[in-house]
């Protein structure tokens, strides 16, 4: 198992508070005022002093988590093979593809290996471009090899440093949002403070860096923050024209870098479709940015090879559905209050049926799999029937599948963000359902109203919507939505908990939102106003400054060194003593480390979103199940299988609770009963053979005569598979 122990001593302003007014302060003599002219120099001044804010923010968050990941593991002073043993479980493998690209010939070698591969699991040729979401990799080894700096810089340090400079993007994308939300560059300054304070539960980029969400979430940041953009009113047809390109831009390289882009855009879609709904966002606004993600989604398909996965998502289905209930529905948003929820009760059917029929007939017709697995773990996660089928179970046992923890929210409040972001979303969300219920209602009293009757109702109405902008409105649900997801899967947290710095940030600074409150309690005036958002947002920055300032400078100075000695060993073993022909078989996790570091060809794994792939891996898995000798060795030879790694923490699991621990899931699968005292399902039986795992070690006949022990230590046990004719 790999740790870290502590290292021995060794070698070696303000852009405009309040938004520039739309018209021009003006003499009667043309002539403009010399106080507009001293307003836009102050504008200028306090958007120059906010870019270099959020500019050094992000250099400093990059340099910030760069140190820690040296700090936590000696990067520096450790192996190469220690290096890459860092990159645990599916990192090691996306990582693999990278140096591998590195060290062919040519690039047109490298990326031949890629759409050709047949390391990656044996006895199969697979194209690793079309199954997972390496272009990234691709693209970095392509930019180390041309550019000028091999002799200054290792592969692996242009790799990390790339990472950890990403994070500079996305801390500048949260900032720039809250910017964009509230109107003055300090709510971001706060919202970079709060996502770096809050570092455990806003990223894991320092210790699970070539995972694909480090790689998407900058651009998903950079895309909410065009989105916020494109949803202010006013823009001129140039501005608009250009955000929605940049909305394009960072959606399509969001959707390229991650497997997951289709589950989180669809709950931005549906984010949209709600918010159109009930008349909060600009139609044609929500049109363009509905065929964007299509178009972005269909130009990853296609560089793809036409992933099935893509093809068949629930996305693409949804997103064309609303599309052509619009169509149908040609009058959604006139007539009166009932008659309009009839309309919108009446449209949502249509949509959720159309998506479910089309869903349905691109994968009939396509004969699609690949993401069946993740419909049957939400089945059984929330509760619509238990399931004894092995790939659910393998996520509903998995922590990070879990329910969100409930210590999460004790560390938010630490630095006062949970408190903040509470008092503000249920501010918004108590204004937005009062703007719903108007906009539904308006049309049919401004009907029944006439004369200068309906200036007066216009003006009241303004009352109401003057809080909650199309951008506001936006990011009001975007943070409800992904929150839900959060608390229902705690891996889908990092989406949530950075966007909650920005809405928190944007509540505490906003003008419309004091003034809201000030108004209810009849205390409200402009300047009174300013100098209570100003004071709270100080008070607010010093308390974080002064309460976890010493803690981060603490935390810089912890020196560990990373410590693995056995897997490291097992590593060196196989590169020494075994063929580069070698087919391995074991843990998925394991496996992508033995892919990197020796470059031997594997039967399984962590890229899970193949069908055949998780049948496979079931079947190996066998080797910690309740399985005959013959069995075992039937199946790992059906995938060429050379050689076996048992690993004792899985044989003898203790992280998990009987019930989930790997063994148990098989024996489950299996219909065998479980170890250990506790109840079993009352059709589960005894298996007629002990665990393979357990039994191999005693050197019994019945398995010599198939296994051979070659490498033993205190973690893994590694057996040679006899050739029988």
């Amino acid at each position: 198992m790999t740790t870290v122990r502590q290292r021995r001593a060794g070698k070696g302003t303000e852009a405009a508070e309040d938004q520039p007014s739309e018209e021009k302060n003006v003499k009667p003599d043309g002539k403009i005022l010399s106080d507009h002219t001293g307003g836009r120099l102050w504008n200028i001044l306090s958007i120059s002093v906010g870019g270099i804010v959020a500019l050094s923010l992000g250099l400093l968050t990059s340099v910030y988590v760069a140190t820690l990941h040296e700090n936590d593991l000696w990067f520096s002073n450790i192996k190469e093979v220690e290096r890459e043993i860092s990159f645990r479980t599916e990192c090691g493998l996306y990582y693999s593809y990278y140096k591998q690209m590195i060290q062919a010939a040519s690039i047109q070698q490298g990326l031949h290996g890629l759409v050709y591969d047949n390391k990656t699991e044996s006895v199969r040729t697979i194209n690793i471009l079309e199954r997972m979401n390496v272009y990234q990799e691709v693209l970095l080894s392509i930019l180390y090899r041309i550019l000028p700096i091999q002799q200054y810089l290792e592969p692996v340090y242009f790799y990390i440093y790339t990472l950890f400079g990403l994070q500079a993007v996305y801390v500048i994308a949260l900032y720039v949002t809250s910017w964009l939300l509230s109107g003055t560059w300090l709510s971001g300054l706060l919202a970079a403070c709060w996502y770096i304070t809050n570092r455990t539960d806003t990223t894991r980029v320092e210790f699970t860096i070539p995972l694909r969400e480090n790689w998407a979430l900058p651009f998903f940041a950079v895309q909410i923050a065009a989105i916020t953009y494109l949803l202010r009113t006013h823009l001129q047809p140039v501005q608009e024209r250009l955000t929605l390109t940049a909305v394009f831009i960072a959606t399509f390289l969001f959707s390229l870098t991650w497997q997951f882009n289709q589950f989180m855009m669809l709950i931005q879609a549906l984010a949209l479709f709600i918010l159109d709904c009930f008349d909060m966002l600009p139609t044609a606004k929500v049109t363009w940015l509905y065929i964007i993600q299509i178009s972005a989604l269909l130009l990853v398909c296609v560089l793809q090879f036409f992933n099935s996965m893509i093809l068949g998502s629930l996305l693409i289905s949804f997103n064309a559905s609303v599309l052509i209930a619009r169509t149908i529905q040609k009058n959604l948003k006139k007539g009166g209050l009932l008659n309009r929820l009839g309309k919108l009760i009446l449209h949502v059917l249509l949509v959720l049926c159309l998506t479910l029929l089309i869903n349905k007939f691109i994968k009939k017709s396509l004969n699609l799999e690949s993401d069946e697995h993740i419909f049957k773990f939400l089945k059984a996660k929330f509760g619509f029937g238990a399931t004894r089928d092995f790939d659910a179970n393998l996520y509903l046992c998995e922590e990070a599948f879990g329910l969100l923890p409930l210590n999460t929210f004790s560390r938010l409040s630490d630095t006062l963000l949970f408190y903040v972001y509470v008092f503000v979303l249920f501010l918004l969300t108590v204004a937005a359902v009062i703007v719903a219920f108007q906009n539904l209602s308006s049309f049919y009293f401004f009907c029944l109203i006439s004369g200068s009757n309906q200036v007066q109702f216009m003006e009241k109405m303004e009352e109401y919507t003057i809080t909650l902008k199309p951008d506001a409105a936006y990011n009001l649900i975007h943070t409800v939505l992904f929150g839900c997801l959060a608390l229902s899967t705690m891996r889908m947290k990092y989406l949530w908990t950075s966007h909650m710095c920005v809405f928190a940030s944007f509540g505490l600074c906003s003008t419309e939102v004091w003034k809201l409150i000030l108004k209810c309690i009849h205390l409200y005036t402009s300047q009174r106003t300013h100098v209570i958002k100003y004071s709270i947002l100080i008070i607010t920055l010093l308390y974080i400054s002064y309460k976890f300032w010493p803690g981060i400078m603490d935390e810089l100075s912890e020196l560990r060194e990373f410590y693995d000695p056995d897997t490291v060993e097992l590593m060196n073993w196989i590169k020494s003593s075994t063929p580069n022909t070698a087919v391995f078989a074991g843990s998925m996790q394991l496996l992508a480390g033995v892919k990197l570091c020796t470059g031997r060809t594997l039967t399984n794994h962590p890229h899970y979103e193949d069908k055949n792939l998780r049948e496979r891996t079931k079947q190996i898995y066998q080797i910690y199940a309740k399985r005959s000798p013959e069995d075992v060795y039937r199946i790992l030879r059906s995938f060429g299988t050379d050689y076996v790694i048992l690993e004792d923490s899985i044989c003898y699991e203790r992280r998990h609770s009987r019930g989930c621990r790997l063994r148990d899931l098989l024996d489950i699968a299996n219909g065998h009963i479980m170890d250990g005292l506790g109840e079993n399902e009352p059709d589960l039986k005894p298996s007629l053979y002990p665990r393979f795992c357990e039994e191999i070690k005693k050197n019994l006949p019945p398995y010599t005569v198939h296994f051979t022990r070659v490498f033993q230590n205190k973690t893994f046990h590694v057996y040679k598979l006899a050739k029988h004719k």
